[in-house]
């Protein structure tokens, strides 16, 4: 069958104010003095992995709720400038906020707004039953409806990924989000024994391949029963910021998986886009475009540079 879009991205639309700050713990003082200042700027997980996608040349269709509000203008502009679909659903609550607290580093702490969901969050089953059956993935973000998007997912016979960020391998919240995904990406931050967990997620689930970033030290791969370390990417510039470097990863890796190639390789195009997301600054939203991530995927790892197989067919 031929799909509309490659991937479906569903979830994880919002707003973010960045804040500049000398250190990260920050102590506490009654006013700090920053620069380059506060900024506001459209773009949370779900936006950036549709990003990342759209910029690798992958037909990308986005699902979220937002609100009618002003950060809710700023995610439909984020999306119409890029020229990336999305089907917006009203969020009476608002459109979802954060607030990301970024070193000299680098390193980030986000300070989420939960106000702006609700327990009867739901994305139309109609809408999502539409949209899956005109993709050939899906790639899960991890807010609450879309938990309840998983089993129309799956009816439909898409594959699905999902990013467990910095899970503990044991709040049970993630866990439906970890044993529905083909492909599950979760990063080592709050792990005390990533092995463990990856294996446990494979072994449960129905994931085929786990992949655990973890930042400089790279990440790890599980395909097949086999674990491999994966090398971090030289970054081409400065680090800067690291918000998004795992969306970013995600973004790679799919386009691997969808073009046909093996999970190592897949691993080495992430790890390439999330060196590359570490370069740009937190108050812009940029992704690395599909030329450049071959090129770079090539020279670190004299790879060949030849195309992926282009992802216009059916489902994987």
């Amino acid at each position: 069958m031929t799909a509309d879009s490659d991937v479906l991205v569903l979830g994880g639309a919002g707003v973010d104010t960045i804040v500049h700050v000398p250190e990260l713990p920050l102590p506490f003082a009654d006013s700090y003095m920053i620069r380059p200042g506060i900024e506001t700027r459209a773009g949370q997980s779900g936006d950036f992995v549709a990003l990342g996608l759209s910029a690798l040349g992958l037909r990308t269709h986005h699902l979220d709720m937002i609100g009618d509000d002003h950060e809710g203008d700023l995610v439909r502009a984020l999306h119409r400038d890029r020229d990336i679909p999305f089907t917006a659903v009203l969020q009476p609550c608002g459109t979802k906020r954060a607030v990301n607290l970024v070193g000299p580093d680098g390193r980030r702490l986000s300070l989420y707004d939960i106000s702006r969901s609700q327990e009867s969050d739901r994305l139309p089953e109609a809408t999502v039953r539409e949209l899956a059956a005109a993709c050939r993935h899906a790639h899960v973000v991890i807010t609450h409806p879309c938990a309840y998007a998983l089993p129309l997912l799956r009816e439909a016979g898409v594959t699905i990924s999902t990013d467990l960020h910095d899970w503990d391998g044991a709040n049970p919240y993630h866990e439906a989000f970890a044993l529905e995904a083909d492909l599950v990406f979760l990063s080592t931050a709050a792990l005390a024994e990533p092995e463990r967990t990856m294996r446990d997620i494979a072994e449960r689930g129905r994931a085929r391949i786990v992949v655990a970033t973890a930042g400089a030290d790279g990440a790890y791969l599980l395909a097949d029963g086999e674990l491999t370390h994966v090398p971090a990417a030289t970054p081409p510039a400065p680090v800067v910021d690291s918000n998004g470097a795992g969306d970013a990863f995600a973004s790679g890796f799919l386009l691997g998986l969808l073009g046909g190639e093996d999970p190592l390789r897949c691993a080495r195009y992430g790890a390439v886009a999330g060196a590359y997301a570490c370069t740009v600054p937190s108050t812009r939203a940029d992704a690395i475009s599909r030329a450049e991530l071959l090129a770079r995927a090539a020279e670190l790892w004299d790879t060949s540079a030849t195309e992926p197989a282009e992802p216009a067919g059916g489902r994987v």
